[in-house]
């Protein structure tokens, strides 16, 4: 936990690097909208279309990628009290903060986790949703770093969670 925390002072230049185009009012503001959508709107609604789309049978694809959300859910959040690790706008004050944080710790990034997650397991059922998914994705987990929530090591871990989560899952599912 501690070479975790020593990682701020390493990773505050790349960051805000990063959040120097989030003081341009059009990036600032594409970036909370895709940030927001992130928090579970474009993902619960893809859920929930799946069915219309594809007919009963995505129930099944839909309900493995709640599965995974919950297990994410419950992962990140163990991780996020277990590291305290504090924000980047919390760490350095120069870091410009304009959306509110969801929770009070950085690390992981729970947005990425499940962006991944979701898009790993959605694309192990219908793969032509890469076009979309893949893009938002990486919008999602680069907003973060934008917006002054989060530390790129905590969007790579993020991801690298979210990745296994879904193959696991995927590995299960096709046991059966």
């Amino acid at each position: 936990m501690k070479k975790l925390h020593q990682l701020n002072a390493y990773e505050i230049p790349l960051c805000l690097l990063c959040n120097k185009v989030n003081h341009w009012k059009p990036v600032s503001l594409f970036f909370a909208a895709i940030s927001r959508l992130g928090d579970g709107v474009f993902w619960y609604a893809l859920m929930a279309s799946l069915p219309f789309i594809y007919g009963l049978g995505a129930i099944v694809v839909s309900l493995h990628m709640a599965l995974v959300s919950l297990a994410g859910l419950i992962i990140y959040k163990w991780l996020k009290t277990s590291t305290v690790r504090v924000r980047p706008y919390r760490y350095n004050d120069d870091i410009f903060q304009n959306v509110a944080a969801l929770d009070q710790f950085s690390f992981p990034s729970g947005h990425t986790l499940h962006a991944v997650s979701f898009s790993a397991v959605l694309l192990h059922y219908y793969p032509e949703w890469g076009l979309l998914v893949i893009p938002f994705a990486t919008m999602v987990a680069l907003s973060r770093v934008v917006l002054g929530l989060h530390y790129p090591s905590d969007v790579v871990i993020g991801a690298v969670l979210g990745f296994a989560l879904a193959s696991g899952s995927i590995e299960l599912v096709t046991l059966f």
